[in-house]
């Protein structure tokens, strides 16, 4: 089970034939709806570099189909584009894209993720990206943050 009591999640496997079998594992384990994916590239997320692997479960059933990025007017990417830096370097990266400074393959990439998420809930994939570009356009993903960031300095 998911020890957050998550009853909907995006989750990676790390071979695209595992992709419906754990689908059919959180079924058991009472999510109401997921995505499990095997991303372009050997990734176990959803990658802008080509075309991904999806088990979609909503409300019991499991359907399996293949997600090209590009049919949703994303670019293709290297895995090159993806790489990030150092530590330090990855968190201005981040601090960047949260900030809407930052565009090109990595904010795809975190677009596709964001919108799977909440396309595993609504089945709507086009307008999940949607929302998580306003998301970060409006400044609504980098205050989450900093509320986050904020909550747990509290404990501190």
């Amino acid at each position: 089970t998911n020890p957050a009591g998550a009853e909907i999640q995006l989750t990676g496997v790390y071979a695209p034939a595992l992709t419906e079998p754990l689908a059919h594992v959180l079924n058991e384990l009472g999510s109401r709806a997921a995505l499990v994916i095997h991303g372009a590239g050997g990734t176990d997320e959803l990658s802008p570099v080509g075309v991904n692997r999806v088990s979609h479960l909503k409300d019991g059933a499991v359907h399996t189909y293949d997600l090209d990025p590009s049919d949703y007017g994303l670019p293709r990417a290297t895995v090159a584009d993806l790489r990030g830096g150092t530590p330090d370097e990855s968190a201005q990266m981040m601090r960047d894209l949260l900030a809407g400074r930052l565009n090109g393959a990595r904010r795809d990439a975190v677009l596709l993720n964001a919108a799977g998420a909440l396309a595993a809930e609504t089945g709507n994939l086009q307008i999940a990206l949607t929302e998580a570009a306003a998301s970060l356009d409006s400044g609504a993903a980098l205050a989450k943050l900093s509320a986050l960031v904020e909550f747990s300095q509290s404990f501190a």
